[in-house]
């Protein structure tokens, strides 16, 4: 099983271009980066749990309820009478997407640390606004540092809010300070250079591979996928042509197909290394994935039939 940690959110997004001096229209989609990513690994074949804290209201419900619908497991969701959180998308013309936050008081900041994980855990994914967001993120942090000292593949996605970070230094040095415990860092170009402040993206993954991780994979939009790996090498695979509808939970795709395909490979559990042609075979499935997600609306990743039949 695939254990999933994050927050769960909906994303208000527009349904539609506005009139002159009138507001769009906003649609709630179920979202959030760990949401997002537990549903993608369940829609491609791995067994996935999700482990947040969810509103009792009806949001959560509408949630919790898809969460089982595509059949992730949620006996580690934990409840509360708090509110959602809400995400306000706004689009720009070429699909990519810019969020405002409405965080105070919301159930997924009081995420309590877990005694346990399930025996069947093989892996375990972190990222976005929950590893931001206090008392929750701490208990987060917690949780990573844990499960990675019991010998958890453990893998990263930063996915930068910079309006949810209040201090920029502080949360850098607490980044540095996670990936002793990170098997795999997986970030956009955007985050790595916000932060590293560098475009020199190659330096930056040599420097963060010397401090834990055993792969770094860089996102780049339609260019492609890019990975670092400790002993030196760098391979990159080109992104898949498609018409972009948006690209709202591409990354979170990005990350539930690296993980299935590393399965795959067996290289989840145990310290096997992937040769070259394997790699690539990784990252060519991710950039498929999320190829899909950006051609269709809103955060909604593929099922394993759509890949196949590609």
């Amino acid at each position: 099983m695939i254990v999933v940690a994050g927050e769960a959110l909906i994303d208000l997004v527009p349904a539609g271009p506005a009139a002159e001096n009138e507001l769009p229209a906003l649609l709630p989609k179920r979202g959030g980066g760990p949401y997002n990513t537990a549903v993608a690994l369940a829609r491609l074949g791995s067994p996935a749990a999700f482990c947040s804290r969810l509103s009792t209201d009806h949001f959560g419900a509408a949630l919790l309820g898809a969460l089982a619908a595509d059949g992730v497991d949620t006996a580690l969701v934990q409840r509360g009478d708090e509110p959602t959180t809400l995400a306000v998308a706004h689009l720009a013309t070429d699909g990519s997407a810019a969020y405002s936050f409405h965080v105070e008081g919301a159930a997924d900041r009081l995420f309590e640390l877990p005694e346990r994980l399930p025996e069947s855990t093989r892996a375990l994914s972190f990222g976005t606004c929950s590893l931001v967001l206090e008392p929750g993120a701490s208990a987060y942090e917690e949780l990573m540092h844990r499960e990675a000292g019991r010998g958890t593949f453990t893998a990263l996605d930063p996915n930068i809010r910079a309006g949810l970070i209040a201090d920029p230094a502080a949360y850098r040095a607490r980044f540095r300070s996670w990936l002793p415990s990170v098997s795999l860092l997986k970030l956009s170009e955007e985050d790595a250079a916000w932060l590293a402040q560098s475009d020199d993206f190659a330096a930056s993954a040599k420097e963060w591979l010397a401090h834990g991780p055993d792969a770094v994979v860089l996102t780049r939009g339609g260019a492609g996928l890019t990975v670092f790996t400790r002993d030196g090498r760098e391979l990159s695979v080109p992104g898949e042509r498609v018409e972009v509808v948006d690209t709202i939970g591409a990354g979170d795709t990005v990350n539930a197909a690296l993980l299935h395909r590393l399965d795959t490979h067996g290289a989840l559990t145990g310290s096997r290394a992937l040769d070259g042609e394997q790699w690539r075979d990784v990252l060519a499935f991710a950039a498929r994935a999320a190829a899909v997600t950006c051609s269709r609306p809103g955060a909604q990743p593929p099922y394993a039939a759509e890949l196949s039949a590609a």
